[in-house]
Order: C-alpha cells, then sequence, then structure tokens
C-alpha cells in the first residue's frame, strides 16, 4: 500500500474516532455526515478500529454522585524491589476489582506511568472510608512493592472523557 494511502486511512480513523469520543451514541449516518464520508466508509472504519483493538468498547459519562459515589485517585510510588509474576498476576487479573466491586467500590482506570508516581488508579466509592479500606487490601497484598500512596478526592469534575459536566453553575457555590 503506497505511504499515502496509509497516511489518508489513518487521517480518516482519527476523524471517526474524534466524532466517537464527542458522542459514542449518535448514529453512523450521523459520524458519517460529520465526518463527511459514506455510511458504509464509517462503519468500515469502526469495525476496523474494534478489531485491531484501537477501541477498546463504549460508555457512558454519568454524574457518580447519581449513584451516592465521589471520585477518587490514588497515587502509588513503587519501591525499587522487582515485581513477581504472581504479583503481576494479581495487578492484571481483575481479581482485585472484582472483589471491590463486592465493597461498592467501581475500579475505572489503571495507568502504569513515568513520573514521581508509578501507578494511579481511578475509582468511585461512596464515601473516603471505603477508599481507605481499599488502600489497606492494595497495601496488603503489595506491601514489598509500595512505597507510598495519596489519595486525592475529586471536589467538582469540570469535564469528564472530553465532556464539559453539564451541572458547571456548581462550581460557583466551591469558589
Amino acid at each position: 500500500m503506497p505511504k499515502s494511502s496509509r497516511i489518508k486511512i489513518e487521517e480518516d480513523e482519527k476523524q471517526v474516532m474524534r466524532a466517537l469520543q464527542k458522542d459514542a451514541r449518535q448514529s453512523i449516518d450521523t459520524l458519517a455526515t460529520e465526518c463527511k464520508f459514506s455510511r458504509q466508509k464509517v462503519w468500515r472504519i469502526m469495525k476496523r478500529l474494534e478489531e485491531n483493538k484501537t477501541i477498546w468498547g463504549y460508555h457512558a459519562v454519568v454524574e457518580d454522585e447519581a449513584f451516592n459515589h465521589y471520585r477518587y485517585y490514588l497515587l502509588i510510588k513503587r519501591t525499587t524491589k522487582g515485581v513477581t509474576e504472581d504479583a503481576l498476576k494479581t495487578i492484571t487479573n481483575r481479581e482485585l476489582k472484582k472483589k471491590m466491586q463486592d465493597e461498592d467500590i467501581i475500579l475505572e482506570d489503571s495507568y502504569f506511568m513515568h513520573g514521581q508516581y508509578d501507578w494511579l488508579i481511578s475509582m468511585t466509592a461512596p464515601d473516603i472510608r471505603h477508599v481507605k479500606k481499599f488502600t489497606e487490601v492494595f497495601n496488603q497484598l503489595f506491601k514489598d512493592y509500595v512505597a507510598k500512596i495519596d489519595i486525592l478526592e475529586v471536589i467538582f469534575p469540570v469535564e469528564k472523557n472530553s465532556i464539559q459536566n453539564p451541572n458547571l453553575k456548581k462550581i460557583k457555590e466551591l469558589f
């Protein structure tokens, strides 16, 4: 395939992905109109992006408080000790996520990072006590690998997943 064709395909894919990020509920017809592509082209691009795991899935951006939940972030600093295969399996097999759902904690995002901290976990929970309980469980499981954990609580989400909070007027109450 000529280089220019590959570049054009990548540009078209990015255009569809940006449109989906704005609103993944749009119909293929609406996406096609927005991207100025045919319906069939948009469908093929989406299928290809799903098959090659560029698009992992689709979800709704919801108000956490509607579920009596609040958003928290854990910033985790690792020790210099090498991680064992068993610890890696525990991290990647979602066992911890399942266990925390029983505690009414929803683990949403987990990132391995470069910087002052090595790991970031995003979650929602009914209150800080639940998060502290999760932190204790996490520390027990990974005590040899965790040097420090900081907990951050979100006071007000201005924007989530590139979508502006429709209740933005409430932020005035905080200032």
